[in-house]
């Protein structure tokens, strides 16, 4: 009997010791203050936003499992459903999480959940007219965030365009006429075509098979480069406009560094690491107590040409050594 006691008092020892350390843990870890962050892409793209916000998480004096928690969620598959972002933004509200970091649809879905605890964006987009916030210098409100808006780079975009094909006569360009920047980035364009006597062909696309038509329209009337456009349709079909651009031997320039790791010729664009670098800037700083509505709408800092080499040798184009010395990364 004495034996049996024993035993059952060390089972008890085991089973409680057993049970101490989680409770602990989870102390602890309650202790910290937990940002969920929620995005797409790619595997690479992963590893390298999260592997930049969380540098600029430490640069604000936050090192994650230290003295922060971050939960990350991808929306992938079923998830990125657009019935599924709110379940998901209510759970995490429900768990007390002190700061939700996330893309345009996330932010969105998580403004319409709450308005006290704070949100920081990373956007491509006009964070005012997509109602992220009431304005860039105040935001207002519990979000504030990062915005790569790239319509000032137009005339730039133009130049490097220009460098590839001096002689041409036509430069054609895609919008969306639903984006609401689109006016904006054509007046830009025309300017830079007038000024070097070249003309602009507007081709306005909103659907798969309008791109295909554009494309066509655009050899028809003779246009030696393409700029490929600005907006979130454009962003998703980037691919697709990849891969008719080299059907017709097109020259063309992206917004998107991924235009070009894709099979794109080039692309000079806001780095979106660096804009994943400045969130956790901001996540940091918003969990030493600054308030969102404090902290006005970070734009760019750091831009990268970007030169796919195999393209150009695709395409028949010898690309400049003063493009290449001007690159940040070069595709071979």
């Amino acid at each position: 009997m004495q034996f049996d006691q024993l035993k059952r008092r060390e089972f008890i020892t085991l089973i409680g010791g057993a049970g101490v350390w989680p409770v602990v843990a989870r102390a602890q870890q309650a202790a910290m203050p937990v940002v969920a962050f929620i995005n797409t892409g790619s595997q690479e793209m992963r590893r390298e936003r999260v592997a930049t916000f969380q540098k600029g998480l430490t640069e604000a004096g936050y090192t994650e499992g230290q003295n922060v928690s971050v939960e990350y969620h991808w929306l992938d598959g079923a998830e990125a459903q657009p019935d599924r972002l709110p379940l998901l933004v209510a759970d995490l509200l429900g768990r007390k999480v002190a700061l939700i970091v996330g893309n345009t649809p996330s932010a969105l879905a998580a403004k319409a959940a709450t308005t006290t605890v704070p949100i920081v964006f990373v956007t491509g987009g006009d964070p005012v007219s997509d109602g992220l916030v009431a304005g860039l210098a105040r935001p207002g409100g519990n979000v504030t965030g990062i915005s790569f808006i790239v319509v000032e780079l137009g005339a730039k975009q133009f130049a490097l365009l220009r460098e590839l094909r001096p002689g041409s006569a036509r430069t054609a360009v895609l919008v969306d006429p639903k984006w609401l920047m689109t006016e904006r980035l054509v007046s830009e364009l025309r300017t830079a075509a007038s000024a070097v006597g070249q003309q602009l062909i507007v081709l306005y696309v909103s659907s798969d098979r309008e791109i295909e038509t554009a494309f066509m329209t655009l050899v028809q009337r003779g246009a030696g480069a393409l700029h490929a456009g600005v907006g979130a349709f454009l962003s998703d079909q980037r691919e697709r406009i990849v891969a008719l651009a080299a059907r017709h031997g097109i020259p063309a320039i992206y917004n998107w560094r991924e235009a070009v790791a894709a099979g794109g010729l080039m692309s000079y664009a806001p780095s979106i690491p660096d804009a994943y670098r400045q969130a956790g800037i901001y996540a940091g700083r918003i969990l030493k107590g600054e308030n969102p509505r404090d902290l006005p709408v970070a734009l760019p800092t750091k831009f990268e040409l970007v030169i796919n080499l195999k393209t150009a040798k695709a395409l028949g184009l010898e690309i400049p050594d003063k493009l290449l010395a001007l690159a940040d990364e070069v595709i071979e």
